[in-house]
């Protein structure tokens, strides 16, 4: 199932979907959960994660200008965006590294995916996520650098996720990574072009183009590794796709 833009929704109740499914914030549109609804939404997936960075921008800045430090900043920033998310893609990236660390086959690695105890290989990639994005805030130091990085990095993570579920196909009958949809070409590339439109703006042209390039070789990197590991992608994965993406795009933009 292709879903595109659904004109009975309306471009506003996607909006208020793609934020419903991204963020924890207590927002809610009639159908949402209709197979294909948020495949539809999903070229807002961007400007939702335009507004969680400028969250976790606001919260270093402040953080910063209370004279907290900049590893103190960086830190809570994370934190910020952990909260105003829940934690989604972080979870989705620690049963994606159980799974794929600790499954024997294609079945077994669904079925750690699916267990909501967490081994030793999520623990590390939770470990390695947090400690590179406080590392690269830290680094950067200047609030106004970093809300641009941070602004970047979690606009064009989210960007990426509809492409990668019009690429792949689910690797379960059932999940969100199911019922979710498929993104149709006009939706995947709306929010691709949205997502680069502003990193390209937040970092520059120069310096964007290369966060963008490598974000989406780390990205292209592990879709491979899901096609090969479970035939294609769950909600987990999406999730391991965007922590991925958004860890190198701060990585890259905290480079001297």
């Amino acid at each position: 199932m292709v879903a595109g833009m659904d004109a009975r929704r309306g471009l506003f109740d996607e909006f208020a979907i793609s934020m419903a499914v991204l963020t924890r914030l207590p927002v809610g549109v009639a159908g949402q959960d209709e197979p294909g609804a948020i495949a539809a939404s999903g070229w807002a997936f961007p400007l939702v994660g335009a507004g969680v960075g400028g969250v976790v921008a606001v919260a270093f800045f402040v953080a910063e200008a209370l004279g907290c430090g900049s590893a103190v900043a960086a830190g809570l920033a994370v934190l910020a965006g952990i909260a105003l998310t829940g934690a989604f893609h972080e979870d989705g990236l620690a049963d994606t590294a159980d799974g794929f660390g600790g499954g024997r086959d294609r079945d077994a690695k669904l079925a750690i995916m699916r267990d909501s105890n967490h081994g030793s290989f999520a623990i590390l990639a939770l470990a390695f996520s947090v400690g590179l994005r406080g590392a690269a805030l830290a680094t950067m130091g200047d609030p106004i650098h970093a809300g641009l990085a941070l602004l970047a990095a979690h606009a064009a993570s989210r960007g990426a996720l509809p492409a990668m579920m019009h690429l792949l196909e689910p690797a379960r009958a059932d999940g969100l990574g199911f019922t979710a949809g498929r993104p149709s070409r006009a939706v995947a590339l709306t929010a691709a072009v949205i997502g680069i439109a502003i990193a390209l703006a937040a970092l520059g042209p120069a310096r964007g183009a290369i966060t963008l390039l490598l974000a989406a070789a780390g990205i292209a990197l592990m879709a491979m590794l899901a096609r090969r590991q479970i035939g294609g992608y769950t909600g987990d994965v999406l999730g391991a796709f965007q922590q991925i993406g958004e860890i190198v795009m701060l990585l890259v933009a905290a480079a001297k």
